[in-house]
């Protein structure tokens, strides 16, 4: 006959200060690695000097490079903030930015973070909400301004109601996730 072996209490009590640890860390985890804050100097400054929310550029560059200075997506755009040429001349032109620089530094940190905080002002203080704005860094204003004259996709002409891109809605959805993520761990 087999006798049954009793069960030492250290490994189910060890497990519950672990995974209690773990619960305890998970904000840590989340704010430093998941949900960091890079280039903190930059989006802090450019933030402020251009009136937006700094948890918002830094889900904008979450989403879009993932804080990867030298991405490069297969359209083109480049950097943290995933500048086109075009919307790169664009900002440069409506800030008077007389310096010598040009696309190429959009792979320069600060640059991309100045350039792209600085054409989501434009977007927000043209369309009044992150979303539409968000859809028009994305798709471009030429289409989300033709979105807005479709009574479907927006019933007051100024917000949209729906996204007819796919992709544009994804994009919406993932950035403003992620900004709801950044309003949380950092209150």
């Amino acid at each position: 006959m087999r006798r049954k072996r009793k069960r030492s209490p250290v490994l189910p009590i060890l497990l519950i200060i672990l995974l209690g640890m773990g619960i305890y860390k998970l904000p840590d985890l989340c704010r430093n690695h998941i949900y960091p804050r890079k280039y903190s100097e930059y989006v802090e400054k450019y933030s402020s000097k251009y009136g937006m929310d700094s948890n918002f550029i830094y889900a904008v560059i979450k989403t879009e490079s993932n804080f990867d200075p030298s991405a490069e997506s297969d359209v083109g755009a480049r950097g943290l903030m995933q500048l086109m040429e075009d919307a790169y001349d664009w900002v440069g032109y409506r800030m008077k930015d007389g310096r010598e620089i040009d696309y190429d530094h959009m792979f320069v940190p600060e640059y991309n973070i100045e350039y792209g905080t600085y054409l989501l002002m434009l977007l927000y203080d043209e369309y009044g909400d992150y979303e539409t704005a968000l859809a028009a860094y994305h798709s471009g204003r030429g289409n989300v301004n033709k979105w807005l004259e479709d009574s479907a996709l927006s019933s007051d002409g100024k917000t949209l109601d729906d996204i007819p891109s796919s992709a544009t809605k994804h994009y919406v959805n993932k950035v403003m996730n992620a900004y709801s993520a950044y309003n949380n761990l950092y209150k």
